[in-house]
């Protein structure tokens, strides 16, 4: 398994430049169009020139020049980081999240109530089948037997 690490570590720097170059802004690229940076990448990628190039020369490193950080967030703003309950934007989400649960829960119990009187109707159809069965079993005790010719 050891013997494979070099190479997996060479395309991981491989792929890693790739995609950086890729997506880096034109106006962040040194040197060389971007375009010659891709193709100097894939062609020198096996022997890391390529990739070591592209990662030392190629591109504006450090910080920008708005001041915003690779992952500073919506709108690349820098922003200071607020505890949840303090954050109003959290706290709309949530009452956002919550009202249509309640909505939710409406209808349900409206389909609940629906549904309990759709029970009690076949409940009771239930029994007046029922019902009508046993007579017909036992016969209609109040009718004389039938007449014989």
């Amino acid at each position: 398994m050891l013997r494979y690490l070099p190479f997996l570590l060479v395309l991981a720097l491989w792929i890693y430049a790739f995609i950086d170059c890729l997506n880096t802004p034109e106006s962040q690229v040194r040197g060389l169009p971007k375009v010659v940076w891709v193709i100097i990448i894939l062609l020198f990628g096996e022997v890391l020139v390529g990739p070591v190039a592209w990662l030392a020369a190629g591109k504006v490193r450090g910080p920008r020049p708005d001041g915003s950080t690779p992952f500073a967030g919506r709108g690349g703003r820098r922003t200071q980081w607020v505890a949840p309950d303090d954050n109003p934007e959290f706290l709309k989400s949530l009452k956002d999240e919550t009202a249509p649960a309640k909505d939710a829960a409406d209808a349900k119990d409206a389909k609940g109530a629906e549904d309990s009187a759709r029970l009690k109707d076949w409940e009771a159809d239930l029994r007046r089948r029922e019902e009508e069965l046993r007579r017909k079993e036992n016969g209609p005790e109040d009718t004389p037997p039938p007449a014989k010719d």
